[in-house]
């Protein structure tokens, strides 16, 4: 494991600093937005998704990282931080692995849709644990930016928009 890299005791951490940070979005949601704010979550895996993980590893090759993530993790919901940021279940990554397959482009091959934003950008982590953001909402010939070296940048990324959404209302550019 790199410096960077992930474990499961660091994920469970990096969950309960999520929770705190959405608690903190919510308290004045409604009076800052004018609507009232939906459920954002970072969920840990139940016993389905943990099954999900194991299959997602047999069907394609993926960063090591992915898989720590995706056995602890079952998911990221964030509607309503900016437009909205989702991290997938490992099991909604199978069905978009079966469905479309994985990503191909100069820069990465073989890379795996992982979540999207508001604006229709697909997240995409690449064999090489690097992640990357779409630049249009397509995934034909994409064209990608590089927006982390790893799963830990990009979380600890995510975190920082979700603290900085809370207290400015600002969403970062994750």
């Amino acid at each position: 494991m790199s410096e960077h890299g992930l474990s499961s005791s660091w994920l469970l951490s990096w969950a309960s600093r999520m929770l705190d940070a959405e608690k903190a979005m919510m308290v004045d949601h409604e009076e800052k937005y004018g609507f009232q704010a939906t459920d954002n979550h970072a969920r840990l895996a139940d016993s389905a998704e943990r099954e999900a993980a194991l299959a997602l590893t047999r069907a394609t090759t993926m960063a090591p990282d992915l898989i720590t993530f995706y056995r602890t993790i079952g998911g990221v919901w964030l509607p309503d931080v900016g437009n909205g940021y989702w991290i997938d279940s490992a099991s909604g990554v199978l069905v978009q692995l079966a469905e479309y397959g994985t990503v191909h482009a100069d820069e990465v091959q073989g890379g795996l849709v992982i979540g999207s934003n508001g604006g229709g950008l697909s997240y995409v982590v690449a064999l090489d644990g690097a992640v990357w953001r779409t630049r249009t909402a397509t995934l034909d010939e994409p064209e990608l930016d590089k927006v982390a070296d790893d799963m830990r940048q990009f979380l600890e990324l995510l975190e920082h928009s979700v603290v900085g959404f809370a207290a400015t209302g600002d969403p970062g550019l994750v």
